[in-house]
């Protein structure tokens, strides 16, 4: 006789997490993304011990190993990789579901929540001066904010571990809903006392012979970059590649070559006289700001009003002189 439907068959492990905690999942993804269970434990102002107990109980609870420990060494099996997207996407939900319910409370005058927001290099010039204007008009929020590479932002993002980012148009084939809220300029820069600095109108071929320093391959910068010197079949002379903005103005202002930059990040080099737009013809050339958040979630809380607040008023907050 077939067992009953509500029990599972002998020699069948039930996978339901009947016994599962929101703690456990939090120091789960702690650890697996730390991969460290002290560097967890003080993330979450707990003992090592306690984090312990509570993964080896997670891990109990499945039947399957997710931490591989090789001495001090730390490692997600298979099974833990999956885990710990599971788990980013239920915090991330029991998130969003805590700020749609904060939404209804107005205690001291504020909103509350916490904004965790991710933008490209160029863009973390302007983010938080728009996180401050966001704060005037959502009291009480609190922010977090992380700066990397697109790549890197655009997975965490899809992977949950972001609520929304800022950054240019992604790729066709990233999962995610893009919203163009400003443009974008892109100039050449040269050091103020360079020759061209002066010129008005000048013309592409006049920088044949310049010395360039470009982003580093990959970087949006370099890609937008490189199809412009294909459009104007010039071939220029590459002097040096680096990696961050900040570095390649230090050297442009060295004097070691011009260089192609989004406006944002040397407004206040062009204000202190530092560095120098070089007037060429047809710019600047621009690229869109995008917000940007997951197509699999809607946005409510103070993630939906932050939404709210840039499509309405990022444009006017993030401009800047060219």
């Amino acid at each position: 006789m077939a067992p009953p439907a509500s029990e599972p068959q002998a020699g069948k492990r039930d996978h339901r997490l009947k016994n599962l905690t929101l703690r456990q999942l939090r120091l789960f993804e702690a650890v697996a993304t730390q991969l460290s269970y002290s560097r967890a434990a003080e993330q979450m102002s707990v003992t090592q011990p306690a984090v312990s107990m509570q993964v080896q109980q997670l891990e109990a609870e499945l039947g399957l190993q997710l931490l591989v420990k090789a001495g001090k060494k730390v490692s997600l099996s298979q099974a833990g990789e999956e885990m710990l997207r599971q788990a980013r996407r239920i915090l991330n939900q029991v998130t969003m579901a805590e700020d749609a319910i904060g939404a209804f409370h107005n205690t001291e005058g504020g909103h509350g929540g916490l904004l965790h927001l991710g933008v490209v290099s160029s863009a973390h010039y302007f983010a938080p001066a728009l996180l401050m204007a966001f704060a005037e008009h959502w009291p009480g929020v609190k922010f977090k904010l992380t700066v990397d590479r697109r790549e890197t932002i655009l997975a965490m993002l899809q992977d949950h571990q972001l609520d929304v980012a800022i950054a240019g148009y992604p790729p066709s084939e990233a999962d995610v809903e893009a919203e163009t809220f400003a443009q974008n300029p892109h100039c050449v820069v040269a050091a103020a006392d360079h020759p061209l600095a002066k010129k008005r109108r000048i013309h592409w071929d006049a920088l044949r012979d310049e010395p360039f320093i470009f982003r580093e391959p990959g970087s949006a910068t370099r890609q937008f970059f490189d199809h412009l010197l294909q459009a104007q079949s010039l071939p220029v002379r590459v002097t040096m590649e680096l990696s961050g903005n900040e570095t390649i103005k230090q050297a442009v202002m060295a004097g070691m070559g011009i260089s192609f930059l989004s406006a944002h990040t040397f407004q206040v080099e062009i204000e202190a006289g530092k560095l120098a737009v070089l007037h060429m013809e047809d710019m600047p050339k621009m690229l869109d700001w995008c917000l940007l958040h997951r197509r699999d979630s809607a946005l409510s809380g103070v993630n939906g009003a932050f939404r709210e607040f840039v499509l309405e008023h990022g444009s006017r907050l993030v401009q800047c002189r060219m």
